[in-house]
């Protein structure tokens, strides 16, 4: 928004041999970034390559706020320190997409901090409620009577705000953000500056084929994701979202990628699962990876590597372990719920033996391999083992 801006900042960019400043801000409200993150994130990458500066912002304060965008209730507030644990990771986790040598990090604590409560209602003057509800997530929550927090109108504010500090040319964004980023055209006209262009990319669904990826959700792909899980879940996709996520996430020709998918699907799913996994580690990961795969799911076979879990000590009983509680406390699943349904539909064995029932006691010694699911193994040990 608009084209012909972009293209013009671009031509003075050539001319004048000054980058363009790229901005991207990211919430710390959780420790991992996923392949959603990962969206926009290829985006800032490409104009790194281009020649331009990426300026990324830890919202360490705008966490604290919660992006409203897209959600149907009020988030939960953070605290500081918990932004801050969250926050130590994100630069290293981003610098496996982008490039440190191109790259400005800066939290808007930094500014926000200094504001003074006369520069916050400085700040609020500039936006209307009426405009505030033309948005169409607080729209639908003020008609469905759905509360909406008095802060969670500041939350744009904030990030107008930081458009204006650090002088973007550009701004990108989902799709969901693309208010936010024009508040930021608006402050920094209000500043005398010339208005950033808004780039916005498509949101990834996740896991389920339904929700956008988020961890809340637990349909997320995490960068840091071991080879193998990273392999495994990508191979439970949908296999319409493939096309989706070889746009998005991989660097594939389209028509390379147009071939792949009149193909087999399961082809088609496997160099989708190599190439992703190959770009967060590297491709012999992802070959060890889908040999892997092949092994435990078209053969039967175990993975390589399984790792040992502690049977906690309070679980055993005269009558046994009971295998809900073992596999909730071990957190093999979410919860206790989560692990009745596993067993239920099939889900869950010990040895190669399924387990048929949730009322199921497990007299262990030790050493016994448990499945949670499709991807999950433990090796069972005792206590004093």
């Amino acid at each position: 928004m608009t084209e012909d801006e972009l293209r013009n900042k671009l031509a003075r960019c050539l001319a004048k041999a000054r980058p363009l400043r790229v901005k991207l801000g990211v919430d710390p409200t959780a420790p991992d970034i996923h392949l959603g993150h990962t969206v926009v994130l290829r985006k800032l990458r490409q104009f790194q390559d281009l020649g331009h500066t990426a300026v990324l912002i830890i919202g360490d304060y705008t966490a604290m706020v919660g992006d409203p965008s897209g959600r149907s209730k009020t988030r939960p507030q953070l605290t500081y320190d918990e932004v801050e644990a969250n926050a130590r990771t994100y630069v290293d986790q981003v610098a496996r997409i982008l490039r440190r040598d191109r790259l400005e990090v800066v939290r808007n604590g930094d500014w926000f901090r200094k504001m003074s409560f006369l520069d916050v209602l400085r700040l609020a003057g500039k936006m209307t409620v009426a405009r505030m509800l033309e948005r169409d997530d607080f729209a639908k929550r003020h008609a469905a009577g759905t509360p909406i927090a008095l802060h969670e109108f500041i939350y744009c504010l904030m990030q107008g705000q930081d458009s204006v500090e650090i002088k973007a040319d550009v701004e990108l964004g989902g799709t969901d953000q693309t208010f936010n980023l024009m508040v930021g055209r608006d402050f920094q006209r209000d500043a005398g500056l010339e208005p950033q262009v808004c780039i916005t990319t498509p949101i990834l669904p996740g896991l389920d084929g339904i929700n956008k990826m988020s961890k809340s959700l637990g349909n997320h792909i995490g960068v840091t994701d071991p080879p193998a899980q990273m392999f495994g879940k990508l191979m439970s996709i949908p296999d319409n979202l493939m096309r989706d996520y070889y746009t998005l996430l991989t660097s594939l020709p389209m028509p390379e990628v147009e071939a792949l998918l009149t193909g087999h699907p399961r082809d088609a799913k496997v160099r989708l699962a190599k190439e992703i996994v190959a770009s967060y580690h590297s491709e012999s990961d992802a070959a060890t990876a889908a040999a892997e795969f092949d092994k435990v799911f078209r053969e039967g076979g175990l993975p390589e590597d399984i790792p040992s879990v502690e049977v906690p000590a309070g679980l055993r009983e005269p009558a046994g372990v009971w295998i809900v509680k073992l596999i909730a406390d071990t957190r093999l699943a979410s919860s206790s719920s989560e692990a009745r349904r596993l067993i239920a539909q099939g889900g869950v064995s010990l040895d190669g033996a399924r387990i048929e029932s949730v009322d199921a006691r497990l007299n262990l010694k030790g050493g016994e391999i448990l499945r949670v699911g499709k991807r999950k193994f433990a090796r069972l040990i005792l206590p004093g083992q």
